[in-house]
């Protein structure tokens, strides 16, 4: 299967998730609730995709498709790899310590970006 490219852009509309994966919209939300996917919503409540997911999708896709894997299988493959990303980065995520300061961090970046919408 060759990877569609993908646009430069900073948002991504369901329509042109599904168009880019050449699936249905239906399969992209069942396959956000499989994966935990979570996009963001625009304020007409719509869900947008950042690149980031639409490549994770493109995976799922792979998986899925391409190597024949079940939802599970995707789902344990997809973990591993994520570990695998985490471990090269230097995070070890297992380590209490860790989550609490990056769990901080996210509270005070989500407090920055309510005040910066007030």
């Amino acid at each position: 299967m060759a990877v569609p490219e993908i646009p430069d852009k900073f948002y991504f509309k369901i329509g042109e998730v599904s168009s880019l994966l050449g699936v249905k919209p239906y399969v992209v939300r069942f396959w956000e609730t499989e994966f935990d996917l979570t996009p963001a919503k625009n304020r007409s409540k719509h869900r947008v995709y950042k690149k980031h997911e639409v490549v994770t999708l493109l995976e799922i896709k792979k998986l899925l498709y391409d190597e024949r894997f079940t939802i599970e299988g995707a789902q344990k493959k997809l973990k591993g790899r994520l570990k695998e990303k985490s471990k090269q980065l230097g995070l070890n995520l297992q380590d209490k310590t860790h989550r609490d300061v990056l769990r901080k961090v996210k509270k005070d970046l989500e407090k920055i970006r309510e005040m910066l919408r007030n």
